[in-house]
């Protein structure tokens, strides 16, 4: 049975009742009102529930059609129902283009306006799934989303939500794993255009041939094998952001095609030949100097140019060090979750040896390395150094090391890194460690007892 609320605005107070008394037995909430004013007032307080308004086209203090942008403006995501004692098609045609669901003559089947109830239910229903789903997506691509407080990273977001408010191509330099996407899809949720699509292709993973029929589409015939027409992400992206990731792969050929789209919005598909028109705002990433590259003839300069018109620069994780327990905290949160179980606490000892590590992976490889361990942890146990991979336990030792005395920093100590490094190189294998090291595979277990490895 359907449920929801519903509201009636009619002053003939008969046939309201009437027909809430009827929609009640459907299943529905009726809220009543009697004039305009009323049913405005009631409309402002329940907002947020009403599914459907029902309204007289004429009421004593105002006309449905002209109160119609009203109701809309007070409950966007509601539809609206114009009900008429003597219904014209000049009206009818001005109510639908104006944004009612319906309008309806009364008297006419009962079951026929059950129907039209249930269906503008259903897409108010619709519309509100959807506008949460937004606001969701929304907050986890946030600027406000993004963990952590270092100055750099801070430097970082200042400059983006500047630019995110307008249509500027912006260009986010960072090392692989930095959050440069994050950055991308923060920058587009922040923008005018958030209600559109955001799409992203990464440039290193397609050869030339494929990536410029995905980023431009083609013509059916266009090739062996184009059997119909396909919009390439371009078209895609049409009122929206499309955000290429590793823009330093991009070939020469597809880099003054691109080139042209930024100046004209404009292209032409394989294998047509009438331009398609798009409004595209573009987002580029790379991990490369691209200015270097544009100096050696690497990369166009002119498209360089109209990339880089504003630059952000991602930090990398090594550059922010202070935001790595926050990161290692929700990371540790987050797997938690969905492994069902309560979240790992690290030991003081874990979270320096997490915060002396050069993170060349950046926050991707964080991530990686609290999954893993997350699963491999037993539950109710804290995470350990012992249960990180064996270079973060290195380097842990060897931040240990250089803040050691002059006897620490013996032949003892020597023996135990090398062994470290040894285990390292082989993956943890110790009978291929043994080998390696010359020393049998008894004495080896003995050292790694012995330096507690």
């Amino acid at each position: 049975m359907p449920t929801g609320t519903l509201l009636l605005i009619d002053d003939e107070a008969p046939l309201r009742q009437a027909v809430a008394r009827m929609l009640e037995l459907e299943g529905y909430t009726v809220l009543q009102a009697t004039d305009a004013r009323r049913g405005l007032e009631t409309l402002h307080q329940h907002a947020d529930e009403v599914l459907v308004i029902l309204s007289d086209v004429k009421l004593p203090d105002g006309v449905g059609l002209d109160l119609l942008p009203r109701y809309k403006a007070k409950a966007p995501l509601a539809e609206v129902i114009l009900l008429t004692a003597f219904g014209t098609i000049p009206d009818g045609v001005r109510a639908m283009r104006e944004g009612a669901f319906d309008y309806l003559t009364k008297g006419d089947s009962d079951d026929q306006l059950v129907v039209v109830v249930d269906r503008a239910a259903e897409k108010a229903r619709l519309q509100r799934r959807v506008a949460e789903l937004e606001k969701k997506v929304g907050a986890q691509y946030s600027f406000a989303s993004m963990i952590g407080r270092a100055p750099a990273l801070e430097q970082a977001k200042r400059t983006a939500q500047q630019v995110a408010l307008t249509d500027a191509t912006v260009l986010l330099e960072g090392p692989t794993g930095a959050g440069k996407e994050l950055f991308a899809q923060a920058i587009h949720q922040a923008s005018p255009r958030h209600t559109k699509a955001f799409v992203a292709l990464n440039c290193s993973a397609f050869p030339k041939e494929l990536l410029e029929s995905e980023l431009f589409g083609y013509k059916r015939g266009a090739f062996t094998g184009a059997q119909t027409d396909k919009k390439g992400l371009l078209s895609e992206a049409h009122g929206g952001t499309l955000f290429l990731d590793e823009i330093g792969e991009l070939d020469m050929t597809l880099q003054a095609k691109l080139l042209r789209v930024l100046e004209t919005q404009e292209f032409i598909p394989i294998g047509d030949t009438k331009p398609t028109r798009v409004n595209v705002r573009l987002v580029a990433a790379t991990n490369r100097n691209l200015r270097q590259e544009a100096e050696q003839g690497h990369f166009r300069a002119d498209l360089y140019y109209r990339l880089s018109v504003v630059v952000v620069q991602v930090p990398s994780l090594s550059a922010r060090r202070t935001d790595i327990g926050l990161l290692a905290d929700y990371f540790l949160h987050y797997f938690a979750a969905k492994l069902r179980r309560r979240p790992l606490v690290l030991t003081p000892e874990a979270l320096h040896a997490l915060e002396q590590y050069a993170w060349p992976g950046n926050v991707r490889e964080l991530k990686n390395v609290l999954e893993r361990a997350s699963i491999l942890t037993p539950p109710d146990e804290p995470l350990t150094v012992e249960g990180l991979p064996l270079e973060l336990q290195m380097a842990a030792q060897n931040s240990h090391s250089s803040a050691t005395s002059d006897d620490e920093r013996s032949l003892r100590n020597a023996e135990k890194q090398h062994i470290q490094r040894v285990l390292l190189e082989v993956g943890g294998n110790k009978t291929e460690a043994a080998r390696v090291l010359g020393i049998a595979l008894t004495t080896l277990y003995r050292k790694i007892q012995e330096y507690a490895l």
